[in-house]
């Protein structure tokens, strides 16, 4: 037999040995340009504005500077926990990527340090932030007509350490449950609430909604359309009477009383609609409600799922029914401001079922802030806690943002936050010293598959945040 003569031989690209180096390396290079994007946005002023405050002395970390690299934390998404600033710290190359040396990097002592100070007011003072991003963005898409949805997130922290404000939520799991206001893909309002504070507890919707309605039309225009989707949690003839009040039009879920369901049981056939959206169709039918506590009548559809998901139809009594109620279409000061925007389409009846279903996308920026951060909070006191929360939210606006103007040519803009780190976050960097400079080197073919010297430029130049 003859023998094997064939030798493993060492080839040029084997590994020999490992070793540490002295290079400053990152391998998170896409967040310089988030760091430059804030630097750039002007946001510096507001901050120190409403948080300057905070700082008792000088020998913490400036509120600017601290901010700013909660927000990278954020951002990076590396770790949830508060002890990877610890890690952070020790490492050049990350404090590199946010324009600084290890030394100002944050200890997890520092940012505890810096929560403690808040109490729930000083946290509140967020909301007023995120008011102002609100309509900066506002100003820059000037859309015809404001679309915003109303809706709570449930916060799970069940398997957390005991929090105050932890209770019970309808979704059976201990947690918290904060308010929250959408436009689009971002939440722009919040109100952070304990967990068993339902969606329509006290007037908190209807201050909410307000306060935003009339900031937009202080500082948006006076005369714009605006619109409010909701769920059956906010069916209260209270907050419909103060959305009709500011002139604003809004559809609503409903409760299935059963009156209504006689009457939809009882209609002829002929009475019933279809509405298509992709495999799933419903059958709605649109009549004019009053409840016993109502002094009004007001449009209503009744609608039951005729075809789900999966293209499979459904028996009556295995298909969800819902009611909407809407004040649009009802001839009043609200339609003439949506016929006057161009939108009069809105008001026709097969558009408003739509318009409810479509409700669902409202969601999506719930799902986005999820995939963006953790649900469980860090600490035991709520007022810590809620300034957490805000922070969070504040750094999720700011990479939605992030996201739309630098990282658009290179990532969709309706990427999940994952995908965005996965994309332009998390990729290699070399900083070099050269000729009095520092240079951030990318791999060639990273440089090309992003084309990271637009972004780069993009970063530099974002939209200026304008002060309201």
């Amino acid at each position: 037999m003859t023998k094997n003569t064939t030798k493993s031989l060492p080839g040029k690209t084997t590994i020999a040995r490992v070793e540490p180096c002295d290079d400053t390396l990152s391998g998170r290079g896409g967040l310089a340009l988030f760091a430059r994007y804030l630097d750039r946005l002007g946001l510096r002023g507001p901050l120190l504005e409403l948080f300057g405050g905070l700082r008792k002395n000088q020998k913490g970390r400036p509120v600017w500077e601290t901010l700013v690299q909660l927000f990278c934390f954020f951002a990076d998404g590396t770790s949830r926990h508060l002890v990877h600033f610890d890690l952070l710290k020790q490492d050049p190359g990350y404090a590199a990527v946010l324009e600084t040396t290890t030394d100002k990097l944050l200890s997890s002592h520092q940012v505890k340090r810096f929560f403690r100070a808040f109490n729930f007011p000083k946290a509140l003072l967020f909301r007023r932030l995120l008011r102002r991003l609100f309509l900066w963005r506002l100003k820059l898409e000037a859309p015809s007509v404001v679309v915003l949805g109303l809706d709570t997130m449930v916060m799970d922290n069940d398997e957390a350490p005991k929090r105050e404000g932890v209770k019970p939520t309808y979704k059976k799991v201990k947690g918290f449950q904060p308010l929250q206001l959408t436009w689009g893909r971002l939440i722009v309002d919040a109100l952070f609430r304990s967990g068993d504070k339902h969606s329509n507890h006290g007037d908190d919707a209807a201050a909410m909604l307000t306060a935003n309605v009339r900031a937009i039309r202080a500082h948006y225009r006076a005369d714009v359309s605006i619109l409010v989707r909701m769920d059956a949690g906010f069916f209260d003839a209270k907050l419909f009477a103060a959305l009709e009040a500011l002139g604003v039009g809004y559809i609503g879920g409903g409760k299935l009383y059963d009156d209504v369901r006689s009457f939809a049981e009882s209609a002829p056939a002929g009475g019933w609609r279809r509405l298509k959206k992709g495999k799933v169709e419903w059958e709605w039918m649109e009549f004019a409600d009053r409840r016993g506590s109502w002094n009004q009548f007001r449009r209503a559809f009744y609608c039951r799922l005729a075809v789900d998901g999966s293209g499979q139809r459904r028996f009556e009594f295995a298909r969800p029914d819902s009611v909407i109620y809407t004040n649009l279409g009802m001839g009043g000061a609200v339609d003439h401001s949506f016929r006057a925007a161009g939108e009069g389409a809105r008001l026709k009846a097969p558009n408003i079922v739509a318009e409810y279903h479509h409700r669902g996308a409202d969601e999506l920026c719930h799902r986005g802030l999820k995939d963006f951060a953790d649900e469980e909070l860090p600490f035991k006191h709520f007022a810590q806690n809620a300034a957490w929360y805000y922070t969070l939210l504040t750094a999720f606006f700011l990479f939605e943002a992030f996201q739309e103007d630098v990282c658009a040519p290179a990532v969709p803009v309706t990427a999940y936050p994952t995908r965005v780190r996965r994309a332009v976050i998390d990729i290699a960097a070399k900083f070099v010293r050269h000729a009095g400079e520092i240079i951030l080197k990318i791999a060639r073919p990273v440089w090309q598959d992003l084309d990271f010297g637009r972004l780069w430029k993009r970063a530099n130049a974002p939209p200026m945040f304008a002060r309201t």
